[in-house]
């Protein structure tokens, strides 16, 4: 969906000139898959012992001690060369706010609910921007951003002064 950009590592097709991708996750996907297949196979050997002696201990140690050094250098592989360099596309996240009818459960403190289901009927309908729309229902684009910013969102819900936990007319448990 393009909403962040990985490190390029390495070409990413041999039939779409020009793509680069990196490679790591489906390394550190298959190095999963590996620690799987150990992992059916401990649970067999385990199983297959007998009393409190298990003839089947060097198995389950080969299958212990190789899926713990997958993991270690899968983790490492995809920290160094994935997770260190991701980045947001800010303006494609900013793109998807805009456009997302879901967006409008952020405005309905500012212009109540009854505006914000006809603003995203609107925006589901003609296609625009809720952001564009937002104006004719006594938003400003400012306002619009400073609603469902992150930070705004993020605080759906819950009460942006503290010292309002106190209030004894709460009736929540």
């Amino acid at each position: 969906m393009g909403e962040i950009r990985l490190p390029e590592r390495q070409a990413g097709s041999s039939i779409m000139p020009g793509k680069v991708q990196s490679g790591d996750s489906r390394a550190v996907a298959q190095a999963a898959m590996m620690v799987m297949g150990y992992d059916a196979v401990l649970g067999m050997a385990a199983a297959g012992g007998n009393l409190e002696l298990n003839q089947n201990m060097p198995l389950i140690a080969c299958c212990l001690l190789e899926s713990l050094d997958l993991l270690r250098n899968s983790v490492r592989i995809l920290r160094e060369f994935c997770v260190t360099g991701i980045e947001a596309n800010r303006e494609r996240c900013r793109q998807h706010v805009n456009s997302s009818t879901a967006t409008v459960t952020a405005l309905v403190a500012e212009i109540g609910y009854d505006q914000a289901e006809a603003l995203a009927r609107e925006a589901r309908a003609t296609g625009r921007p809720l952001r564009e729309l937002a104006q004719k229902y006594g938003l400003t684009q400012s306002r619009f951003d400073e609603l469902v910013s992150p930070e705004a969102v993020n605080r759906l819900g819950s009460r942006s002064d503290s010292s309002d936990v106190s209030d004894s007319s709460d009736t929540r448990p």
